[in-house]
């Protein structure tokens, strides 16, 4: 029944897509005349008249495709319709008054006039001449419109003195000497920008939005991973296409070529997966969706394998404090992940992924512009698993569960390009999968010694809402609403142990933002609330509880020059269960120079602890639980304190040329400090038990890292991290089991012009500590530390059509073929004393290959 449900609503959102498809029969590529950005938004707005469903004008090529529907118009009319706007096409031209009442940016060379010997001498494309060089300044608000910046301060990188202003029509002229070649660009309150001149004589199309300065029409190509330098927060983002580097079928695969985020496997039977994040388990790192909650509570310990990699449209990663208004759980940071949203991402994508270990995934992404006012999305993900027999260290059981994971996201988005704009939708999850001994056939033997085995079915539905109003009367004033209502259903064995959960969860958020007087003083405020309700049922064990939190919130930006920001944030809750709780934070930012940036942040985070979802390879092990100082129906959270910690963090970026080259570095120092902490003590071989920290527990990070591109289109990143976590048990202060002190990264990208790409990910990981097995018979005892070892990954891909829309990939993945030998301890005696999963510190899969496709229709 489940799937018959799957399918028809796949069918039906299908079957409403193709018909609105079927209305879009005739595409057309032609030439328009245009300069800028400003050129791109007028084009492609003339371009849509009645009956043309998509139009797109390529700034760097001067080509138009549009989509059109021909029993309604024809591609005479729209031609004309772009002429009519003031831009010649190949057959139809602007009349000359209109041409001449364009922006001053806009005046482009007229088609099918003789151009100037200079314009085809290539020699003027050097830097050994003087010359003026002309650009424009244009910013986009949130409704996507261009307007002139004035006062944008404009420099040569070789000579300051060259300075020049933007004039009112956000035009620039500025004087070019020999040698010269790079262009600085600054303005108070945005990104600075540095570009390179690569032709004299293009327009410079400088485009600010979201308070970043960005150069569009110089062909200088974004990192596909960054950080943002005016964030106060340092925020790393990866983009889509560096995703692409490797298959990243599901978000716990995005992180492959990222040396910041560590994903590991929490035991060796279960599948279930996990970040680090400055050492500390992904329990401590906030996971949000948009910046509302992501799979969180009992759905955290699967819930990364839920988020299809093809829908992420990128992913910011802040370690240390985020900004109190996202709440107060953050501790060693906050990975927000985008997803691709309908008005502004291809109205098709698809993705088919397998390799020889039996895994085939598919993807599909479908985005409709309904109007001018409404979009709707619909984004698909099947993953299957079905070789039982995959088992790289024979031990008779599978490396990975094997059945079906199904998930969709339908969304809808409204802007009415007077302030309002609102995003809603629907995503559901549907997990069905079976693990344990190869043999093990869940009708016959499940709840039985006659082999061993565990399954989980799991159901996710989650409704969510974002509604958000700019003041048409002073842009910087908004006032927004976030909304989201869940349910997760659990049903799961191991062995002969069930475990089963609900959770019922709620979220609102009203956030509202102004300034002070001017752009200097910024703030937000808001007011939140969230509601779980937990129910648990372990054996003849019950454990249930509901905890609503609710608060305010302010946070407070003063940026007295594009050089300085401090950000102040204050959090006051009420939580049902603990009462009263406070929750500080700063960040500092300070650029001295444009190539350098400093950051300081120190906050508190406080969460509340779910033991046994957080933890579960508790189950698929013989160890005895410890309930002694657990609470069960009494409504508490197991009758423990919830966790604190405080972060302190300090990071430094410096860019600079190198090969003359775009290269830099970056150095990042964290600390955190438990006051309280649920420790998880897995040193007693036959037990595991829960408490409260009685003593310190602490996490130092180090990380480096360097990059530079070696040559023209091959990008190279190194890093290194060094991590010193340790925790008092109650048989003293050790150093935190499965977590690596030494971790080495080098990843190498190189893509060229006609399609093809080319990549490869190398991990070093030293030694672990592991648990203590000294209390086990000698055959069943393990060393203190495990083997250090060595991962390689490679990918190379290649795009085909005009459009590169087609693209087959081929990939390996841990190439050096290095896997943990014992995953299990006392694998042969399943129901025995000693049987355990929960020591897994390497690969638990060998050598694997892959490959797949990716469409697109933009």
């Amino acid at each position: 029944m489940k799937r018959i449900y799957k399918g028809l609503i796949t069918l039906f959102f299908i079957n409403i897509y193709t018909i609105s498809f079927a209305q879009q029969d005739s595409t057309i590529t032609f030439e328009v005349a245009g300069n800028c950005a400003m050129c791109k938004q007028r084009i492609e707005k003339a371009a849509k008249i009645t009956g043309v469903s998509n139009a797109s004008w390529n700034v760097q090529d001067g080509m138009a495709t549009v989509n059109f529907n021909s029993n309604v118009t024809s591609s005479n009319d729209i031609k004309q319709s772009i002429a009519d706007a003031g831009h010649d096409t190949d057959e139809v031209r602007a009349k000359q008054e209109v041409y001449e009442a364009l922006h001053e940016c806009c005046l482009y060379d007229r088609l099918g006039e003789e151009k100037s010997h200079n314009e085809y001498n290539d020699d003027h494309q050097n830097h050994d001449h003087e010359h003026v060089v002309r650009g424009v300044v244009v910013q986009e608000n949130n409704r996507g419109d261009l307007a002139p910046i004035a006062g944008v301060n404009v420099h040569w990188l070789e000579n300051k003195a060259t300075q020049k202003q933007s004039n009112v029509e956000g035009v620039f002229d500025i004087k070019h000497e020999k040698g010269y070649r790079h262009l600085v660009i600054t303005y108070a309150g945005m990104q600075p920008d540095t570009v390179e001149v690569k032709n004299l004589h293009e327009i410079l199309v400088i485009h600010a939005k979201d308070n970043v300065l960005g150069e569009v029409v110089v062909s200088r190509r974004q990192r596909t991973a960054y950080v943002d330098k005016m964030n106060a927060n340092r925020v790393e983002t990866i983009t889509a296409r560096e995703l692409f580097k490797a298959a990243c079928c599901d978000l716990s695969e995005s992180f492959e070529t990222n040396a910041s985020v560590d994903v590991v496997a929490s035991d060796a039977i279960t599948g279930a997966k996990q970040v680090q994040l400055l050492g500390l388990s992904g329990i401590y790192t906030q996971l949000t969706v948009e910046n509302l909650p992501g799979p969180r509570g009992f759905a955290a310990p699967l819930g990364l394998n839920s988020m299809a990699g093809p829908w992420i449209e990128a992913i910011h990663i802040s370690k240390g404090m985020g900004s109190v208004a996202n709440g107060f759980e953050s501790m060693s940071g906050q990975i927000n992940v985008e997803l691709k949203k309908p008005h502004d991402t291809d109205r098709l994508y698809f993705n088919a992924y397998a390799n020889n270990m039996g895994r085939t995934d598919v993807n599909l992404n479908l985005a409709q512009r309904l109007n001018d006012k409404w979009s709707v999305g619909l984004l698909l993900h099947d993953n299957f698993m079905y070789n039982k027999n995959m088992n790289f260290s024979n031990n008779g059981f599978r490396d990975m569960p094997v059945g079906n994971t199904f998930s969709g996201v339908n969304r809808w988005h409204y802007e009415d390009g007077k302030g309002l704009i609102a995003q809603f939708g629907i995503k559901y999850l549907s997990d069905d999968r079976t693990g344990g001994e190869i043999d093990f056939n869940k009708n016959s033997d499940k709840l039985t010694t006659d082999r061993y085995g565990l399954g989980f079915d799991i159901d996710r539905i989650e409704g969510f809402a974002k509604i958000g109003y700019v003041f048409p009367s002073n842009k910087l004033r908004s006032i927004g609403l976030q909304l989201a209502g869940s349910h997760f259903r659990q049903n799961s064995f191991f062995g002969l142990t069930t475990y089963d959960n609900k959770q019922n969860s709620g979220y609102a958020n009203l956030l509202y933002q102004d300034v002070i007087g001017n752009v200097q003083h910024k703030y937000r405020a808001g007011l939140s609330v969230s509601y779980d309700k937990y129910n648990e049922n372990i054996l003849q064990h019950d454990f249930h509880r509901t905890e609503t939190v609710s608060g305010a919130f302010l946070e407070y930006t003063y940026a007295p020059t594009e050089k300085f920001d401090a950000v102040l944030g204050l959090r006051q809750d009420y939580n049902s269960i603990y009462g009263w709780f406070t929750t500080p934070r700063a960040v500092l930012r300070y650029a001295p120079t444009s190539t350098t940036t400093l950051r300081l942040s120190s906050g508190r985070g406080q969460r509340t602890a779910n033991v046994f979802a957080e933890n579960l390879g508790i189950f698929a092990s013989s160890r005895a639980i410890d309930y002694e100082n657990l609470g069960t129906s009494d409504g508490t959270a197991y009758g423990l304190e919830p966790e604190v910690s405080w972060n302190t963090g300090f990071t430094f970026d410096q860019d600079f040329r190198l090969f003359g080259r775009e290269s830099g570095v970056s150095l990042e120092l964290f600390h955190n400090n438990f006051t309280n902490q649920v420790v998880i003590d897995w040193e007693n071989p036959r037990t595991v038990s829960f408490y409260n920290l009685d003593g310190k527990s602490y996490s130092n990070s180090l990380q480096a890292e360097f990059r530079f591109m070696p040559a023209q289109h091959f990008e190279t990143k190194m890093a290194y991290r060094l991590l010193d976590v340790q925790t008092d048990y109650r048989n003293g202060r050790l150093q935190k089991p499965l977590t690596a002190k030494h971790r080495g990264f080098v990843n190498m990208a190189y893509n060229l012009h006609s399609g093809w790409s080319f990549d490869y990910t190398l991990n070093m990981v030293g030694k672990k500590r592991l648990p203590s097995t000294v209390d086990n018979p000698i055959e069943y005892q393990l060393g203190a530390y495990s083997d250090a070892y060595v991962t390689m990954n490679a990918q190379i891909s290649k795009s085909f059509g005009a459009e590169k829309n087609f693209t087959i990939y081929l990939g390996g993945e841990n190439l050096t073929n290095f896997y943990q030998n014992n995953p299990i301890l006392a694998f042969e005696e399943p129901f025995g004393s000693h049987f355990d999963t929960n020591l897994l510190w390497g690969p638990i899969t060998g050598r694997m290959f892959y490959t797949g496709v990716r469409y697109t229709i933009k």
